[in-house]
């Protein structure tokens, strides 16, 4: 018996079938580690515990946006570096502007973003603040009384409009 040593079978790991046949699963197990890890580490920013109740406030909100209307209560927002300046104005001369405001800038994903701001009036019906952080991106603003009478809502780019009238 001459056995030839070139003709001798090579062992499964020596082809290269097995290896391709089992790197499909090999990726999809570690593309399913990948997405737990992500998953564990981001925030649900959209998602509230108390969705039913944020329902049930909706009628709430929305008469104080009828109360801002009716008062014909008109806001500018403007960004100045780390300041924020908001000229209230209101239709009616009798009504009274207080003396501070409550501004609420809210990122739309993330909203350990978020920033409240107390403004205080400066001069006749110019309010201001100092930013936590610069802004920069697309916000949802809420200016509002400290009663929570009344409130002015809208959305600002902030890269691409300086200026944000309220309403819109």
């Amino acid at each position: 018996m001459n056995e030839n040593p070139s003709s001798r079978p090579l062992p499964w790991y020596r082809h290269r079938w097995p290896w391709l046949l089992m790197a499909g699963p090999a990726i999809v197990v570690v593309a399913g580690f990948i997405t737990l890890v992500l998953a564990l580490r981001s925030n649900d920013g959209l998602v509230s515990d108390d969705y039913y109740k944020q329902g049930l406030g909706i009628n709430q909100t929305t008469a104080r946006d009828q109360a801002a209307a009716r008062l014909g209560l008109q806001a500018q927002v403007m960004l100045g570096g780390h300041e924020l300046r908001v000229m209230l104005r209101a239709n009616d001369a009798a009504t009274a502007l207080p003396e501070t405001l409550s501004l609420r800038l809210m990122h739309p994903t993330r909203s350990g973003e978020d920033q409240v701001l107390s403004l205080r009036r400066q001069a006749g019906d110019l309010y201001s603040g100092r930013l936590e952080r610069p802004l920069s991106g697309r916000w949802r603003v809420s200016i509002e009384d400290d009663g929570r009478m009344w409130r002015l809502t809208g959305d600002w780019l902030v890269d691409k409009a300086p200026v944000l009238a309220l309403p819109k």
